[in-house]
């Protein structure tokens, strides 16, 4: 077979030789040369798709394409080469030193294989070539021409213009290049150059400022889809790019194949060293997706051999009960479950039956009901005997969650406490404990503690889990046996991620809010139209409103921000002293935090100054306006979360997020603040914007960012894929060297997977 492939590429060699020689007629070969590469070189058919009613200058760039491709990829084959050449420093490839290696490390590239695996942001096509006397003012198109003349201006101390003539028999162009004198010693009269750039049209001349150009068909920066790669500063996009050609060239036959044949021919995967070059050679965008996608199923599919061999599921207790103290629950309820509450909880309620450990991950919105299902599972691990631990992030919640505890089970024999490192009686709490007088005990990180102890814990539940360690998640695991373990967040993981993130997890969602869509109205509105925010707050006081003042709190500055916050709230009690002005934040002590929301609610404080000690567990429910100061300084979940604070009993109400937006970055994010009130929809936005970095916790950010071809949006089918075919293998047994490459590309990193 190897000898056959070396024939016919010597042949195509051949016929692709003979058309340049007939002057490219499409006569070198009888069935014309488009059909012909379409037999013998399938993946090259789209460089000379039309060939037949090409004119011959696209005839000739087709051509010369095409031997490129061959000759490509006969390099690629002639130097396979050991893979362990992938894993050499950076500063090892070829035209990087020391000084370059440091700076591609900066943006993740310490190998070799780093390098030639760092994938584009996206494709340029600069494709597309057109004769000077057929240009169009403004667009975007490629030039081959003859260099005419070559003139050098020094316009200003600090202004140095190189302007080049070009001709090619059909008009003329100027090409302009502002501070670069070198290229008057690179542009020689009489050369034929290639370009690339928009046509402009200046003091009566065609004219393209600072286009790309190299010499005429060498096909590296036009001519061709080109890659864009995420630059950095001493790194730009170009350089990039000839540093990966070149080092593709040396070190592309290295690369092995990892996933087993047959999953590769069943799903149509490229094979890798293929893969690899395609995406920084694509012949067009569809092989270019075809390539990643193939590179993403291998990273997954790797991914989910390693959360299987680190699986915490197993062995776990069924909790067997009549399930009457649920049944209780629920008809003492003052409301109804929505349909994906019910079945939210048949699925958690199944999993406790069952002999296997529960690993559950609970998403939905803010204001979804989440935090009621968790406690029908609590209801029925402790019918069943056992305690539970319910932990969340801060102590405002823990408070409020024990509030609403105590008046949802009044009438039901459940044994609750808290324990915060406020709680006055800790010892005794930590004595009831121990001794199985508490059944649900609700805290902070303050449960983790050593001397906490449970008689008998069955079930952990974890609210808001992405604001906790993973140290102290697993803690607070440690303090049972074969414990369940039911997590949530209220800030949506898109699909894809969760699965990567919580692969070994149970995923529910609760698609439906219990009091139908959200009728919150969002304005983002600049910090010089303040006065009409607070002339609005006004308004809505005088018809009766509540409502949040909240301020940014950063933890550099504290100190600082306490004092703002504490003037603030002085100024607004001066403006709004009829109406009750009250300030919360996390330094304030838990029974005057008490007092002042126990006003809150009661209507005596109707406007409240608070720091984002307020983003989750606040649920005053008649609250029916925020106004967001410095609203730039938050992340779109963050905002998000805070928004949730209000319209919480279904009526109307008012965000005012006041911001003035100084980079792309912070615009982005406003826009969608205000657009969108859908948690996923808002995870999605926050993704494309920023990555996962705001979703996720730091360590499981790094973790993601080695997922380099995966779009964590696009490839829950391969996702999907990849689970599957990992299960089968799982059980039928991973060979070695399979689990070797795992250990290899992921390593440590699979720790923090685990919540």
């Amino acid at each position: 077979m190897p000898q056959e492939n070396e024939d016919m590429t010597i042949r195509i060699e051949k016929v692709l030789k003979l058309e340049r020689a007939h002057g490219y007629n499409d006569d070198a070969v009888t069935c014309g040369l488009e059909k012909f590469i379409q037999c013998n070189l399938p993946d090259a058919l789209p460089l000379v798709v039309g060939y037949s009613q090409k004119g011959r200058f696209d005839r000739q760039r087709a051509v010369l394409r095409l031997l490129k491709h061959l000759t490509d990829g006969a390099k690629l084959k002639s130097k396979a080469s050991d893979p362990r050449d992938l894993l050499r420093p950076v500063s090892q490839a070829k035209g990087i030193g020391a000084k370059r290696a440091a700076m591609l490390e900066k943006i993740g590239i310490a190998t070799i294989e780093d390098l030639l695996t760092y994938l584009p942001r996206r494709l340029e096509d600069r494709s597309r070539f057109e004769r000077i006397g057929r240009l169009k003012q403004g667009e975007e198109v490629c030039v081959r021409a003859e260099i005419m003349a070559v003139d050098q201006i020094r316009i200003s101390q600090r202004m140095n213009v190189v302007k080049a003539a070009l001709g090619d028999g059909t008009g003329f162009l100027y090409a302009v290049w502002f501070n670069q004198p070198w290229l008057a010693n690179q542009l020689h009269r009489g050369n034929e150059i290639d370009l690339f750039g928009k046509v402009e049209r200046n003091y009566g001349e065609l004219q393209m400022r600072s286009p790309v150009w190299e010499p005429a068909g060498e096909g590296m920066e036009i001519g061709r889809l080109v890659p864009i790669y995420p630059a950095t500063e001493g790194a730009s996009d170009r350089f990039l790019r000839t540093l990966i050609a070149r080092n593709l060239e040396t070190y592309g036959g290295s690369f092995y194949e990892v996933l087993p044949d047959h999953i590769r021919n069943e799903h149509g995967l490229l094979a890798k060293r293929d893969a690899v070059r395609t995406l920084h050679f694509p012949v067009d965008s569809e092989t270019f997706e075809g390539a990643r996608r193939s590179l993403a199923f291998e990273e997954l599919f790797l991914l989910q051999l390693g959360m299987a061999a680190t699986a915490r599921t197993g062995k776990g207790r069924a909790h067997a009960d009549s399930g009457k103290l649920v049944d209780s629950f629920l008809a003492h309820l003052p409301f109804t479950l929505t349909s994906s509450q019910r079945s939210v909880a048949r699925e958690i309620l199944t999993d406790l039956r069952a002999s296997t450990r529960m690993m559950r991950l609970l998403q939905g919105d803010v204001g979804s009901g989440k935090t009621v299902v968790a406690l029908i599972a609590s209801l029925y691990a402790i019918e069943a005997g056992y305690q539970v631990a319910f932990m969340v992030p801060t102590e405002i919640l823990s408070e409020q969650h024990a509030l609403r505890f105590r008046a949802l089970l009044s009438d039901l024999p459940v044994r609750m406490a808290l324990l915060t490192s406020e709680e006055k009686e800790k010892d005794k709490v930590k004595e009831q404990l121990a001794g199985g007088e508490i059944d649900l005990l609700i805290g902070t990180h303050a449960l983790i503690q050593e001397d906490v102890s449970f008689r008998a814990l069955g079930l952990v539940v974890i609210d808001e889990q992405q604001r906790f360690g993973v140290v102290q998640r697993s803690l607070i695991e440690e303090k049972g046996e074969m414990v369940d373990l039911l997590v949530m967040s209220a800030t949506p993981i898109p699909r894809t991620i969760a699965l990567t993130l919580y692969g070994e997890f149970d995923v529910s969602l609760i698609e439906e809010m219990p009091l139908g869509k959200k009728k919150i109205r969002t304005v983002w509105i600049a910090e010089s139209r303040r006065p009409e925010v607070y002339a609005e707050v006004r308004h809505l006081l005088e018809k009766g409103g509540k409502g949040y003042i909240v301020l940014p709190l950063v933890e550099e500055s504290e100190k600082l921000d306490l004092k703002a916050a504490v003037q603030v709230t002085e100024e607004l009690s001066a403006a709004f002293s009829c109406f009750g002005v009250g300030l919360i934040h996390g330094r304030l002590p838990g029974e005057e935090r008490n007092r002042v929301m126990e006003a809150f609610r009661a209507g005596e404080i109707r406007l409240l100054v608070a720091t984002t000690v307020i983003e989750v567990g606040i649920d005053v429910l008649d609250a029916d306006f925020m106004v967001i100061e410095h609203a730039e300084r938050f992340g779109l979940s963050q905002l998000h979360q805070l928004r949730g604070r209000i319209g919480r009993s279904g009526q109307s109400a008012t965000c005012f997020a006041i911001a003035e937006a100084k980079t792309d970055e912070s615009k982005r994010r406003l826009i969608a603040f205000a657009t969108h009130l859908d948690g996923f929809s808002i995870a999605e936005e926050d993704l494309l914007i920023r990555g996962p970095g705001d979703l996720l916790g730091t360590q499981q950010h790094g973790f993601l960012s080695r997922l380099r071809a995966v779009d964590m949006i696009r490839d829950l089918d391969i996702m999907t894929q990849a689970r599957k075919e990992t299960r089968v293998l799982y059980s039928e047994g991973v060979p070695p060297t399979l689990m070797a490459e795992v250990e290899r590309r992921f390593g440590e990193m699979l720790k923090w997977l685990h919540v």
